[in-house]
This record gives structure tokens, sequence and C-alpha cells, in this order.
């Protein structure tokens, strides 16, 4: 497989350090392009990658703007790439899947754009509340990436990702009838005291005032899509120890139309997705939001425009540079119910991920290195033949035990708790 990543974060360096630890002689990926919007960045992890000594894997960097869809084209036919994993900023994705579609190259993502209105109606049905849901984009366009015979495996980090296979799996092995599955992500990572202050995204921070501050939806087979505003849903949920009580609040992700779309079969009724958020990420994002901070429109500042998001991104710490001295770490994964033997049963399979173990195996914090571990598991199983098919899909479309296996295999440990 010859791989082009887009965009050189921390989870895109996470990624192709996973990759070359299970490759190193490059028996099923031979060569990776680095792309990045910054040269200075695409250099540096192709760097990394290659200071502990020479592989079987051949590492080239190039610079482009993921906007740019022809300029995209052109690197994936001068390099001979034919997959695509796309770790790039979210409002790029649809450009990135169109140019690997355009150029005859398999394709991945971590996630996918939403549009919302500027006045959501909140409700039920995408329609009042998105211009453009998440997915849709991309599961229009399946017939006609089936038509090519080409793959694009959309929604492979952690969650989604890992937490679709867990869904699956859970569906395929441990239940009659799988009626409800509520993703949950939390954990406890702290800063030292002299930081409580800190304001810590931890994550691509354009990803983070989406997911966060769009409105959040859940899923009702009766009912359908749920919408509501920022912060709802709110509860306590028990994580596993050492991780505590969680409180979490629904916010927008994937896994709540892509588990309807193939666990339905199974006789899944509801589908929801909370998470963790730190007091002062919270506040400060309502910051953001009231102060228009989030807003893509320009303004004119002394005569320059520019665009708030693009200020408030440019000013938030890295991913990878920050975390280095958090403690704890990150608890991500499925609640389960359903009906085995006629009884119903209840379970939550989860991925625990400590922060110092990722500071020492990868050099980045937990947040990155979790989503970056999980996608390079996908990207194995994609390189190697064993998830193979035509058209548009996310993980749980594939049989779930190969992933499974693999993360025994390789150290990225779940954990199955009855409840």
């Amino acid at each position: 497989m010859r791989m082009m990543l887009a965009g050189a974060g921390a989870v895109g360096e996470c990624i192709l350090k996973v990759l070359k630890k299970r490759d190193r002689e490059g028996s099923w990926l031979s060569y990776v392009l680095i792309v990045d919007y910054e040269e200075k960045r695409a250099r540096e992890v192709q760097e990394h990658l290659t200071a502990d000594g020479e592989s079987g894997i051949v590492y080239r960097w190039a610079q482009a703007d993921a906007h740019d869809r022809e300029a995209l084209i052109r690197l994936i036919r001068e390099y001979r790439i034919d997959f695509v994993m796309d770790a790039a900023s979210p409002f790029v994705s649809n450009c990135i899947f169109d140019a690997a579609y355009e150029a005859g190259a398999d394709y991945a993502s971590m996630g996918t754009w939403s549009v919302p209105k500027e006045h959501p109606a909140f409700g039920t049905g995408f329609e009042g509340s998105y211009l453009e849901p998440m997915t849709k984009y991309n599961f229009d366009r399946h017939e006609a990436w089936k038509q090519k015979g080409q793959m694009a495996c959309i929604c492979l980090g952690i969650d989604p990702g890992v937490v679709n296979v867990f869904a699956k799996y859970a569906a395929e092995y441990f239940f009659d009838e799988l009626l409800e599955v509520h993703v949950k992500d939390g954990g406890n990572l702290t800063p030292p005291e002299s930081r409580k202050n800190e304001i810590l995204f931890g994550f691509n921070p354009w990803t983070v005032l989406d997911e966060v501050m769009n409105p959040n939806v859940e899923w009702d087979r009766e009912k359908g899509f749920l919408i509501e505003d920022a912060f709802a849903g709110e509860e306590e949920f028990r994580m596993p120890e050492p991780f505590g009580v969680n409180r979490l609040v629904k916010v927008e992700h994937e896994e709540v139309v892509t588990l309807p779309r193939y666990l339905k079969q199974y006789g899944l009724r509801k589908a929801s997705f909370k998470i963790a958020l730190d007091e002062n990420l919270l506040n400060a994002l309502k910051v953001i939001d009231r102060l228009g901070l989030r807003s893509l429109h320009p303004v004119q500042v002394d005569g320059v425009e520019v665009i708030p998001r693009d200020v408030v991104a440019a000013c938030v710490p890295k991913p990878q540079n920050v975390g280095m001295d958090l403690t704890g770490g990150m608890c991500v994964g499925v609640h389960c119910i359903g009906i085995k033997d006629g009884r119903k049963k209840e379970c939550f399979i989860y991925q625990p991920f400590d922060n110092q173990k990722a500071l020492d195996d990868f050099g980045i914090q937990a947040v990155a290195a979790q989503t970056g571990f999980g996608a390079a598991l996908g990207i194995e199983l994609i390189g190697r033949k064993i998830w193979r098919d035509s058209g548009v899909f996310s993980p749980e479309y594939f049989p779930s035990l190969p992933f499974m296996e693999l993360m025994r295999e390789t150290g990225l440990a779940y954990e199955i708790e009855a409840r």
C-alpha cells in the first residue's frame, strides 16, 4: 500500500508511529507521503519517523493546501498513492474525500464535516437544524464509489472508530438483541495544581468547537433523530476504576448516525453520544460562542479581514504541544443494553489509555494517541485486505473480531464490565 497522510498533527504522527511498529519491513505498507499545510510540520514528522534508523517503509513529505482539490489529485497521481488517510481538520474533509475518489485511491477519515443552520430549530429531524448533517456528504456518494471499485472508511479513530467496533462486537457475540448503544467518552486526566486554570482543548480546535457547540443529536428508532441545543442531556456516569464518576453531556457525533445504519438488523432502538468536558473548557467554549468567535464569517480588524474561528484555532496550543504534565488517562467505551437468553443484559466495553503511557510510547498526550492508535489498526486491516469492499462505509460495517484481536495483539487493551 502506498499511503498519503493528509494532516500531520499529533494524531497523524501517532498513526504513522503505530504503523511503523506494525510493519517495519514494509510488507503491506511500502510508502508514506506526509502532507500538511505547514511545510515545517510535514518535514518534522518525517524526521521523527526516520530518526531511529531505516525501515522497509519509505517516507516523503509535501506541502499542500487541502482546500485545493486539484493539488491533492496531482500529488496522489504523481506519487502513485492508492490509499489516503485524512487526519486533517474537518472543514477540509470533503475536499480530501473527493480528491481521493477522483484520483482513484481508497480513503479513510476519523470524522466528517457538518454544517448547522445559523438559527437551528431543534426538535426532530436534521432538516430544521442542519444544512449538511454529519456523514451525509460521504454516504450520498456510496454508489459512485462502489461503481468505481473504491473503498472509503469514514469515522476511523477511537470515537468514532473503536467504539463502533465495540458495538458491532456486542451485537455479534454478546446479545440476541442489541437494543441500545450509548457511547461514553471520559476519564480522569488532571493538570497539576499550578495549571488548574488552564484551558486545554486536547484535540483539533476546529473539531472541539464544532462537535461540542453544534446542535447535539441522539437517535430513537421510533422518533428518529432528536436535536437539542449544546450541553443537553447532562448525566453522571460511573466509569470503571480508577476513572470514577464522570459528568457527561450530549454532543454531535457520527456514531448516532452510523450505528443505526448498520446495527438496526440486530434490534437497535436507541443510540447516543456523551462526553465529559473539563469545566474550564466548557466555560471557555460558552464565552467563545457568545462573543461570536466560532463564526466562519470574515470580520474587519483595522482594515484586515479575518475569520474569527481561525484566530481562535491559531491561538489555542496545538495538541502535540500539550499534555506532558497531565496525570490520569482517558476512558472511552460503549454502554450496551440488550436481551440475552430472554433476559435483559447490560455491559460497558471500554478502552482505557494512560497519559504517561502515551507520552512514553508516542511522545504525545493520551487524547491524540488513543485516537491515532485506533485509526492505525483500522488502516492495517485495510492494508492487509481484511477489511475490503467497494463503497462508503464506517467501521461497524466490517467484521469486528479481526479488529478486537488486533487490539489485544498490539496492546490497545479493552475491558468488558458487566452492569
